[in-house]
């Protein structure tokens, strides 16, 4: 990451402002540990099980959908964080070029809401990790209180971490991915002495609906970064690889995702109620070693205060974009409070954890889809983003449109989003036309969300796209220019 007066030192003070030319000095190669990072979860190998259990999955139908998930939900992280390098600012900040002023409050405001979910769950799971390592190591019991002072402690870390800035993310999600990979290896080698690989073998297969909808469940928690993926982009300079941005997001998550989902697919042969326990973490210390275990959720413990230092990192954004005049880290601490205060609805309430993630999972994907059709389809004719007019919220911007709205814009994400709920199917909710057609059973109202709102907006009449080549300064390299064109994609 670039040393700059904006970045240099601990805190990292810029907001949604574009970042200016001279400070976007990073490199592509640095976003590999960031994915890597907003991926290191005990979740996955839970998630991993539920294939086998709840799914009825073999091991090769398992692997299958641990190769594609990652390349389809991170293949659109990296599509969406090229605008990052087009635009200099954070996701939601150029989703004003999108959706208007005004327009863009609303997918805004939904995003900010869905991502307090996200944050929970993690939060939750950091939780019952720290319960966990108590509990192998001083034979401590969970409590009420203890419960609560868990999460409590998670969730200020988390914040410390997230208020810090993208620097001291980077640098922890560095380390971590060393430490991770070193012991998922260690895990990996003992889970292949251990298990008794005939039952794992044997198990028939299941049926095309149950791989398709279980690609979506994995890919669901990389459609969640779509939004955020400009947050992590907007330090690279203009002639950045689009292919590099691409192949970071995809790779870095692959690696994780891949040994992660085929871990506990081996796992639920051990333990095949894995995927219903109420508490998605414990069970660790049920199938490895204590000399493995204990290490090994530590270091899955700081990979899920990142995940969730990422996610607030983009969430502090999406505040300000919504008209929260403090800076990014207080904007953070909002965030924060809120995952508190759920997750301790969901330590204290809940009796089946992974039902109630996977019915979030299934309509996160579709919040966040109706966001990314639009703003992707809108990157195909879009190549440039006017900072001054972003920052302007006034009727004076040029990203005002009607009355501070873009009519196509929104109109498509809405009529997306509708039309991907009415063929969702979750325990929360159903929609009516779940049942009885390709895209309900097979799981598939995101991707259904994504083809409609982006089609719609590419066919409705739009405002012309404002250059702003003309504002910048002698030198300056247009994303038209053939030195841009040979380094992307």
């Amino acid at each position: 990451m670039s040393k700059t007066a904006e970045t240099e030192g601990a805190l990292e003070t810029r907001g949604i402002e574009q970042v200016p030319d001279h400070e976007r000095t990073a490199r592509t190669r640095e976003l590999f540990p960031t994915w890597v990072g907003a991926n290191i979860s005990v979740l996955l190998l839970t998630m991993g099980a539920s294939l086998v259990v709840a799914y009825h999955l073999n091991i090769w139908q398992a692997l299958l959908v641990a190769i594609v998930a990652p390349v389809v939900s991170y293949g659109l992280v990296g599509l969406i964080g090229i605008a990052g390098k087009r635009g200099g600012a954070p996701g939601m900040a150029l989703s004003r070029a999108v959706f208007g002023q005004r327009g863009n409050l609303l997918p805004g405001s939904l995003i900010w809401v869905a991502r307090w979910g996200w944050e929970t769950i993690n939060a939750v799971t950091g939780a019952y990790a720290m319960l966990t390592i108590l509990d192998i190591v001083f034979g401590i019991g969970a409590n009420s209180v203890l419960d609560m002072v868990m999460l409590l402690a998670f969730v200020v870390a988390t914040f410390a971490i997230s208020g810090l800035g993208i620097t001291a993310v980077q640098k922890c999600n560095k380390y971590a991915t060393y430490l991770f990979g070193a012991f998922s290896v260690l895990v990996l080698g003992y889970l292949a002495v251990h298990t008794d690989w005939s039952k794992v073998l044997d198990h028939s297969a299941g049926s095309t609906a149950a791989v398709i909808t279980g690609i979506g469940m994995i890919a669901a928690g990389g459609v969640s970064w779509i939004p955020s993926a400009p947050d992590f982009t907007r330090y690279l300079p203009r002639t950045a690889s689009s292919r590099a941005i691409v192949g970071t997001a995809v790779g870095g998550a692959g690696v994780v995702v891949l040994p992660m989902v085929l871990m506990g697919a081996v796992m639920a042969v051990a333990t095949p109620d894995l995927a219903s326990a109420a508490d998605p973490v414990s069970f660790l210390g049920e199938i490895l070693p204590t000399w493995i275990a204990v290490p090994y959720l530590l270091i899955a413990l700081i990979g899920m205060l990142l995940i969730n230092a990422m996610s607030m990192y983009s969430a502090g954004f999406t505040a300000q974009t919504l008209g929260f005049k403090v800076p990014r880290h207080w904007a953070v601490s909002v965030n924060a409070v809120i995952s508190l205060v759920f997750g301790g609805v969901l330590m204290l309430v809940a009796t089946s954890f992974m039902g109630s993630f996977i019915a979030f999972l299934s309509l996160l994907a579709v919040a966040f889809s109706a966001w990314v059709g639009v703003f992707g389809a809108d990157m195909l004719r879009r190549t440039e983003y006017d900072g001054a007019a972003m920052a302007d919220t006034s009727r004076t911007s040029a990203y005002w449109y009607r009355g501070g709205f873009s009519p196509a814009a929104v109109a498509a994400w809405a009529v997306g989003l509708v039309a991907g709920l009415l063929f969702t199917r979750s325990d929360w909710f159903t929609g009516p036309l779940a049942a009885n057609n390709v895209i309900g059973e097979y799981g598939l109202g995101w991707v259904a969300t994504i083809v409609i709102s982006g089609l719609l907006y590419l066919v409705l009449p739009k405002p012309a796209v404002r250059s702003v080549a003309g504002e910048k300064g002698a030198g300056a390299v247009s994303d038209d220019t053939p030195e841009r064109v040979t380094a992307g994609a």
